[in-house]
Parts: structure tokens; C-alpha cells; sequence
């Protein structure tokens, strides 16, 4: 698994000739469920089927593990993929929705890559060797807690729930996208200060990538009531050093690490 970068990065940028000539054209071929924004185009499976040939040539030891077509995830090393974060966002021509790669091995993210394939820019991190953006290496921001901004996803409809994001208003203004991929790339470099799931929506996709980048660009990432981070746990707060502190810590904390 030497030179990552070197042949991820270039494939996947070359998403973006395959998905640009079709952002806010192109319309879902099926709904994974009644959410308006769970839903696949032709452009989904694609990606997929790109990533996987591509991939495979270039690592023929490391199998593929993808959103649309599933894969061995008892495998000691694969790679996860989201092929486009923010489908729904595709469709309508709008800029929230990002190409998304993890390599795990031995049930850890080693590699992650966010891809912005409609501002051409390029996120990654490798364990141990910080994040960066097109290049430049990249840092969560030092901002205070009160003057925070934070990424939210949860089930609201359960009274728990909305409780916990009720108090998590007071300390933080609240963002939202409805694309993971993007809200973490924010977090990563500095425009917000973190993102936090808790009974979320998505899946460990959804999450691997982002989350290393976070931890690599000197944020803290740790699943809710616990010190460490497994990304098959997608509860989990991914925030810069003041935030995670304020949420986690103190006889007031709104989600107290278990002793």
C-alpha cells in the first residue's frame, strides 16, 4: 500500500469529467427509502463500477467495498466508497456533494479522501501524515466554543433525540447540509469547529473518510461516551480540541465519556 496518494489521488479526480457534464441534469432511477433525499441516479452505479476497475488494477489484493454494490467487509483490508455523497444535491445542480474513499485495514481508516468534483478541489489524509487540501496541509480551526458552528445529524423524531439537539443549539450554532462528506471537509479546514452524530442517519461510508481527515488536520474524533474511535460505531463526535472538550467534559457534559 506504498505511494497512496500518488495513484488514489489521480484516480479519483478523473470523477469529475465522468460526473460534471451531468450535475443538475440527471434524475434518480430509484429511492432507497421515503426520505427525499435517498435516492440513486445512473451516475451512483457508474462511479461505483469506475472505482472498483480502477482500483482493483491498481491494488488487485485490496477488495472494494461500495455504497451501491456492497462488498466483503470481513475482508482484513478493503477500501469503502461513496461514490456520490449528496446524490440528491447532484441532481439539483448544487454544490454539496462530494466523491468519498477510505482504505480500512484491520479495522482502522489508514487512508480517506473527500473529493469536491464540482470545485475540482481534493481533500485526503494518511494515518500519521496530517490532511490536506489540493496539496496544502490543512487544520481545524481554534476558534472558542462560543463562537462555534457544528454539523448535526440525528433522528429527530425520537423525543431523546431532540432533546440532546436542543441543548446542543445552546452551545453551538447549528449547521446542516444533509451531506456528511461535505460538512467534514468544512470541519477539516477550519470553517466549522465540528460535527456531531448521534443516532444519525447514515453509514460507515458516510463517515470513514471525513472522520480521518478531522483527526489528521489535529481535530479529536471519538464515538459519544467513549475516548476512541471505531468507524463501524456511527455515533460519534468529530470536533476541534474547545468543542469536544465543552461536549464531552464537566459535570454539565451534553455526552460525558463513560469512565
Amino acid at each position: 500500500m506504498k505511494n497512496l496518494p500518488e495513484t488514489v489521488l489521480p484516480i479519483m479526480r478523473r470523477t469529475r469529467e465522468l460526473l460534471m457534464p451531468h450535475w443538475g441534469k440527471v434524475e434518480a432511477i430509484r429511492q432507497k427509502d421515503e426520505s427525499a433525499h435517498n435516492v440513486v441516479t445512473k451516475l451512483d452505479e457508474e462511479i461505483e463500477e469506475y472505482l472498483t476497475r480502477e482500483l482493483r488494477a491498481a491494488y488487485p489484493e485490496i477488495p472494494f467495498v461500495g455504497e451501491e454494490g456492497g462488498g466483503d467487509r470481513a475482508a482484513e483490508t478493503f477500501w469503502l466508497a461513496d461514490p456520490i455523497d449528496g446524490t440528491a444535491h447532484f441532481i439539483r445542480g448544487t454544490a454539496f456533494c462530494t466523491t468519498m474513499l477510505a482504505l480500512i485495514d484491520r479495522g482502522q481508516v489508514v487512508f480517506g479522501v473527500i473529493y469536491d468534483f464540482v470545485g475540482d478541489v481534493m481533500y485526503h489524509a494518511e494515518l500519521g501524515k496530517g490532511a490536506f487540501k489540493n496539496g496544502e496541509r490543512m487544520h481545524v480551526s481554534g476558534r472558542p466554543v462560543e463562537s462555534s458552528y457544528a454539523a448535526w445529524e440525528s433522528h429527530l423524531d425520537k423525543p431523546e433525540n431532540l432533546e440532546r439537539y436542543l441543548k446542543l443549539r445552546e452551545i453551538s450554532i447549528l449547521f446542516k447540509t444533509i451531506s456528511s462528506g461535505y460538512e467534514h471537509i468544512l470541519v477539516a479546514q477550519g470553517q466549522l469547529e465540528g460535527r456531531i452524530c448521534f443516532d444519525p442517519h447514515g453509514k460507515d461510508y458516510d463517515y470513514a473518510p471525513g472522520t480521518l481527515l478531522i483527526s489528521e488536520a489535529g481535530g479529536i474524533v471519538a464515538n459519544i461516551g467513549k475516548s476512541e474511535y471505531d468507524y463501524r460505531n456511527t455515533d460519534y463526535i468529530a470536533a476541534n480540541p474547545a468543542l469536544f472538550e465543552k461536549l464531552t467534559e464537566g459535570p454539565d457534559a451534553l455526552f460525558p465519556i463513560s469512565k
